[in-house]
């Protein structure tokens, strides 16, 4: 049984009222729950009168202020969905990316000399009361270090945590409700969503995990041409405040600044999917907030733009296991093999065992085959999810709430590249990507470098092994069972056996290869002939490479 706290009855009542303040009454009554009572609408004394309201986008949009944090993030990735919304709504939306009011910089100022103990003045050359931005969970000012560097200042809004808290265990009531009402809603298993939500949401209020975050992502993209982060100083870090260099860029929201400056838009709009899909496959750790809010671009050269990103708070990581399935989804995909697309879902549980893989085929086909060979501007990543969990439904497929941050940035991703270049083809761009990433993985470059990080391990522990045979003859020695005793005997011998024979033709391979290698650098200049050293460095190279394949295979 469900029970609510008169804290999240308050809650509910207050929400209400904002919506109804902002003459929304219309979306509280259209509900299923308060439907019935929609002739209440004309009791309210506001509704006797014509009276003038602000448009709509911005009466969504001031009560998702007024509502907090979780309300404004909702809009956020709402606002990247123009092919969902309307264009007064997505317009005004769009404005809670970095324009949301900001708290006075006075209490900024006092949140900053407590969190250090020391006042602004001491620890800036420069500090601007007026903040630069203004989000959800923070807002940032602009100062410069005594040792002369621009900087920027995030700061936590004060209080935001009780908010935030109070409004996620109302999340929790619904999800509770959902599942235990509708059996559609339980396949989406709303709780454990709203569980993965809560971890991101928290994490990102914890300014040291940020500045850890960045600081990782610098490394990941050390160098590149594609993307800058800016970096962070590790003394002015506190779990509220956090200090990095100031960029400067063009908001890549500002496509018409873009164009006046001659920025190659179509480079920029394919360096964001292979920007995503490094982060993700190569790196396995992606910015997951990828709002045009967050993201600048560099235009020194034109030409040759690279994106500039902000806001780490949220971070997303995935499992060897669901990057595999996902990469091979997404190449099943554009190869337009729909039976591995199926068969991978059932391999991987997402849908049932018992699920018919030709039926399933059939249904991913019907969604998917009308959206190949268009441009990005003619292909709604919205409409097609929307008509995949359609289709999954069917099937009683469950979402996978640890790929809830992957679905969200991917739809970031389109929505920035729908602006950017609308000609942009995704699977052109995407696929080589991935078809590299997959030869990385199950090659046999894959195979050798997986048995080079085993080598270490398996030598050390190969003197340990007789030990350990005595070991576990003198325990089975003691045992009731002989029968028993005597089998886990032939198979713990020929267990040794087999790793020691792998293990002895791992070393001959690898010998095998480094004297061939050795042999190529002392004669770079000699060709391939029938007698000599060349062709001894290519039977030696050859037979290494099949004690190798043997040991991995035996």
């Amino acid at each position: 049984m469900l029970i609510v706290s008169p804290g999240q009855f308050v809650r509910m009542l207050r929400i209400n009222f904002v919506l109804m303040h902002h003459g929304l009454d219309d979306i509280i009554f259209t509900t299923h729950l308060f439907r019935p009572f929609r002739f209440l609408m004309y009791l309210f004394p506001w509704n006797w009168v014509a009276r003038t309201r602000q448009p709509r986008g911005v009466r969504i949009r001031e009560a998702l202020e007024d509502l907090g944090p979780i309300f404004i993030k909702f809009g956020q990735m709402l606002s990247t969905r123009r092919d969902l919304l309307a264009d007064d709504i997505a317009d005004e939306l769009e404005k809670l990316q970095d324009c949301v009011p900001p708290f006075p910089g006075e209490q900024a100022r006092n949140i900053i000399e407590k969190a250090f103990g020391n006042s602004v003045n001491e620890l800036f050359a420069e500090f601007e009361l007026q903040p630069l931005a203004s989000a959800s969970i923070a807002q940032v000012h602009a100062g410069v270090l005594n040792s002369g560097e621009q900087i920027v200042v995030k700061v936590l809004r004060p209080n935001v945590m009780p908010v935030i808290k109070r409004d996620i265990s109302l999340l929790y009531i619904i999800a509770e409700l959902a599942a235990k009402y509708s059996s559609q809603l339980r396949r989406l298993r709303p709780v454990e969503v709203v569980a993965e939500y809560e971890k991101t949401i928290l994490d990102e209020l914890d300014l040291m995990r940020e500045a850890a975050n960045a600081s990782q992502l610098k490394r990941n993209f050390e160098g590149s041409a594609d993307l800058y982060i800016p970096a962070v100083y590790w003394d002015f870090v506190r779990k509220n405040v956090l200090v990095m260099e100031r960029i400067h860029g063009v908001s890549v929201r500002d496509i018409s600044t873009l164009k006046e400056h001659h920025t190659n838009l179509e480079r920029l709009a394919e360096l964001g999917v292979k920007i995503f899909f490094t982060q993700v496959f190569s790196h396995n750790f992606f910015h997951a907030d990828m709002h045009p809010g967050n993201i600048f671009v560099d235009i020194d050269d034109p030409d040759f733009p690279r994106y500039i990103a902000v806001d780490f708070g949220i971070i997303g990581t995935l499992s060897q296991v669901d990057k595999r399935y996902l990469a091979e989804n997404f190449l099943a995909f554009f190869q337009r093999d729909y039976n591995k697309v199926a068969r991978l879902h059932v391999e991987s549980g997402w849908v049932p065992s018992h699920t018919r893989v030709d039926e399933f085929e059939s249904a991913i086909r019907s969604v998917c085959e009308p959206i190949f060979e268009r441009p990005l501007k003619e292909i709604s990543f919205g409409q097609l999810l929307l008509r995949l969990f359609q289709t999954a439904r069917r099937f009683n497929m469950e979402v996978q709430p640890q790929l809830v941050l992957l679905q969200k940035t991917l739809l970031n991703i389109e929505g920035l590249g729908r602006q950017l270049y609308p000609e942009l083809d995704l699977w052109t761009t995407a696929k080589p990507f991935l078809e590299h990433w997959m030869e990385e993985q199950v090659g046999v470059r894959a195979a050798l470098r997986n048995l080079k990080e085993e080598m270490p391990y398996l030598l050390e522990k190969l003197p340990e092994m007789p030990g350990l045979f005595y070991r576990t003859l003198d325990r089975m020695a003691e045992g009731d069972d002989r029968e028993k005793q005597l089998l886990a005997i032939n198979n713990l011998h020929h267990q040794l056996k087999r790793g020691s024979r792998r293990t002895i033709y791992a070393m001959i391979g690898s010998a095998l290869i480094v004297c061939a290698a050795i042999i190529i650098a002392i004669n770079p200049g000699s060709h391939f002939i029938l007698f000599g050293a060349p062709v001894i460095s290519w039977l030696a190279g050859i037979g290494g490479g099949g004690f190798l394949l043997y040991a991995l295979q035996d």
